[in-house]
């Protein structure tokens, strides 16, 4: 890798983006398992 090479770093919308997405995830699976719980006791 030279020294003129720009550095290896996504701008900062995708890594807003992918941090919002990361969430979504972690939300949408917690959602299920509580789904799952829920039709588990009903």
């Amino acid at each position: 890798m030279l020294w003129s090479d720009p550095e290896n770093e996504p701008p900062k919308e995708l890594r807003d983006a992918q941090d919002m997405l990361r969430r979504l995830g972690f939300l949408m699976a917690l959602a299920m398992i509580l789904a799952m719980v829920v039709i588990g006791l009903s």
